[in-house]
């Protein structure tokens, strides 16, 4: 597993320390893929209710706040697969 996806796992348990309701996966395009559950936090591919992909330094300017979840998707740079109220949720938690 790559580094990038370790310090994107222990970043989102962080930030989701009380929970998400349904299913997300983050796909970091050359590194891996990352799913949030009711089970926490954990690298993997297993499918979700919504797919957000993005490129390793979108990512991390989303996780350091640096960048806002709606203006990344509006720019092109974050895309979203799937359940956009979901999107939307996990998006907010982000900010």
């Amino acid at each position: 597993m790559s580094d990038v996806i370790d310090a994107a796992v222990a970043a989102l348990a962080d930030k989701l320390a009380d929970g998400f309701a349904g299913s997300a996966k983050f796909v970091i395009e050359g590194e891996g893929s990352i799913v949030i559950d009711g089970s926490g936090v954990h690298a993997g591919d297993e499918d979700a209710d919504v797919t957000l992909t993005a490129d390793a330094d979108t990512f991390k300017s989303l996780l350091d706040g640096e960048l806002n979840p709606t203006a990344a998707f509006m720019s092109g740079k974050l895309s979203v697969d799937g359940d956009m109220g979901m999107a939307m949720q996990l998006g907010s938690v982000l900010s």
